[in-house]
Order: C-alpha cells, then structure tokens, then sequence
C-alpha cells in the first residue's frame, strides 16, 4: 500500500512537471505515410566484397606450383587427418598453408565422449564434427586425398572419411572454370 501510494505520488509530480503518460489502450496512429519506392531503386553498379566469391562460383586460381612439388598444391581447401601415437587431428588448410578449420581428440569437449582418443570410432566421431565445423564456416568442398597413397586403406580413415560426406561435406573441388 505504501508503495503505491509513493507511486502516485511520484506520477503527480511528473505531471505537475508536464510529463504525460501514454495510454496502453490508445490506438496507433501514423502521422505520415513514409515513401518506400525510393528503396526499390536497384544500384547499377554492385561490389561484392567477399573474398572467396570467385572460389564459390570456380573461377579462382588454383595455386599449381612446379610438377615436381609434392604434395600438390593444386586446390583452394584441404582436409588432411594426421594420427600420432595418443591422438588424431583433422584440419583444413588454404593452398598458402593457413589453417581454417580444426578439429583434435585433444579437444576436451571431443575427448570426454570417446572410449579412446586414437581409434577407429575417434576417427568416425572427429570426422562428424569437423564436417559441422566446415559447414558452419562456409566451407562445402574441400579436396581430401592420402598424402601417403597406401594410408587410405585403413579403416580409421576410410570412416573419417564417410563420416565427413556423410556431415554434408563434398570430398573433391569442383573444376575450375577458365575464362
């Protein structure tokens, strides 16, 4: 009770001051109508900054080096798995080197779902998420070959490897479009 009657108060007060409280059952009236036409004006020349737009429509250069150079470079994103000893670790790099997406069983959130960080079902669950981890980023293709040719019979990988495309990544790039 002594709170509301210190309310009116404070109400009567602000009024004697000249503020006016609006009604919550007043109905909304627009004093002018705005033109919206002037914003359907299309600009005639049009920038797009996104720095890998001409990766996304294939019309990039792809970086291809000298034909001794090993591995190639000859893509725009790579996925490689590297498993040690303790661990595995997936990451996906730029043709420059620079890492854009990464993934370990180092990781705490990853390692305290596994049985083992360095198995065949470590290698399936870290394929899941950098697939997650790609397409959040932005990255839809990415050119995922064996740097050793005879490692791509394992089974670790041969499940790292559907787990991705299962996560909706696609494991080639596609071809780039000469003009």
């Amino acid at each position: 009770m002594a709170l509301s009657s210190r309310l009116l108060q404070a109400a009567g007060g602000l009024r004697a001051a000249g503020v006016r409280f609006a009604s919550t059952t007043a109905s909304l009236k627009t004093e002018t109508e705005v033109d919206t036409s002037e914003n359907e004006i299309v600009a005639p020349n049009f920038t797009n900054r996104n720095p890998r737009n001409l990766e996304q429509m294939a019309l990039a250069r792809k970086e291809r080096g000298w034909k001794t150079t090993w591995p190639k470079r000859e893509f725009w994103h790579r996925l490689r798995l590297e498993r040690t000893q303790h661990y595995v670790e997936a990451f996906v790099e730029r043709s420059n080197g620079d890492v854009v997406v990464s993934a370990s069983t180092r990781e705490w959130a990853i390692k305290r779902h596994l049985y083992s960080p360095k198995g065949v079902a470590a290698c399936r669950n870290l394929g899941r998420v950098m697939a997650q981890r790609c397409l959040e980023a932005g990255i839809n293709f990415v050119n995922f070959k064996a740097i050793i040719p005879w490692e791509h019979r394992c089974d670790s990988i041969q499940e790292f490897e559907k787990a991705v495309k299962e996560g909706g990544v696609v494991l080639h790039e596609p071809r780039r479009i000469y003009r």
